[in-house]
């Protein structure tokens, strides 16, 4: 279990801070090093002046350190003193998975977005059988283990709520457009608005496209409440029907109709073995929605 030390990061941790990794509405992520095993991590430096930065700082310590599983990244020590809170993390350096969607000559596959979806799922799993709610899934917080392999960890844990089923949980954050339609409504969220946002991540790790994006977030935030969104575009084509059910049951406006983490990790697009062996052989795994040159 960890808790905020009140000494000086110094004394155990060598701080690049001239390397950031990352950064956010909290603060920015720099390279660290243990001084007494040479052990690579990573330093999240936040901003704590007033008494509820603070505590906000010590749920995400709280939540951390109720979470062990190899998709979600793991809290190894903390710091706090007057201005701020370090939250020291295992370091991973394969980059966003936003990174990789963006890249024009990084063309996902099918299975390749199989095998993130499943990894994803994997960790809200766990995340939900500790009645945790990460309520800010978007790919910018996942990250890939490193450039090769296709493993990946979620991070920042800074708007993760407890959730406890008496007391009714309303929310009015995160990103708009990966906000579910019970968030924009601000009615009470639970394990299925998690699930919406994983809907997203992988409607546009098939695609590189968002599905609810209008020109400003007031027409995004319109485009999710009207549930308006679709699997027509170009970038889709010849993706499995498996695929297109799978989206389907996660972007449902209704929350309680939504799949949940552990049925989606037994729904066929993600579980089935011979649908993953014909995508693999099918049309020499073309990126998912490229068009065949051979289709009529």
């Amino acid at each position: 279990m960890v808790t905020a030390k009140k000494a000086a990061i110094s004394s155990f941790y060598a701080v690049d801070r001239s390397e950031i990794l990352g950064g956010g509405r909290f603060g920015q992520v720099h390279r660290c090093e243990e001084k007494a095993t040479g052990l690579k991590l990573a330093a999240k430096i936040i901003k704590t002046r007033t008494a509820k930065e603070k505590d906000e700082v010590k749920n995400e310590i709280n939540i951390m350190n109720q979470l062990d599983h190899v998709n979600l990244i793991q809290l190894y020590d903390a710091f706090e003193s007057k201005n701020d809170c370090i939250l020291v993390m295992e370091y991973v350096d394969g980059g966003e998975l936003f990174d990789r969607i963006i890249d024009e000559s990084y063309r996902l596959t099918e299975l390749d977005v199989i095998q993130f979806t499943r990894q994803i799922c994997e960790g809200v799993r766990h995340m939900h059988q500790m009645y945790i709610l990460h309520l800010d899934l978007k790919p910018e917080n996942i990250l890939c283990v490193n450039r090769d392999a296709k493993q990946i960890k979620i991070i920042d844990f800074g708007l993760a709520r407890r959730y406890k089923p008496r007391e009714k949980l309303k929310v009015n954050f995160g990103t708009p457009e990966f906000l579910a339609p019970e968030i924009v409504n601000y009615d009470f969220v639970s394990f299925p608005t998690d699930m919406w946002s994983v809907g997203v991540i992988t409607y546009m790790l098939l695609s590189g496209l968002s599905p609810f994006l209008g020109d400003n977030d007031t027409e995004t935030l319109n485009n999710i409440l009207a549930c308006r969104w679709d699997l027509e575009e170009e970038e889709f084509q010849g993706l499995s029907d498996e695929g297109r059910e799978f989206v389907t049951k996660l972007l449902t406006k209704e929350k309680n109709w939504r799949i949940s983490a552990s049925e989606a990790l037994k729904h066929p697009w993600l579980a089935d073995p011979r649908l993953h062996c014909r995508l693999r052989t099918q049309k020499q795994q073309r990126p998912a929605g490229a068009r065949d040159p051979t289709d009529k």
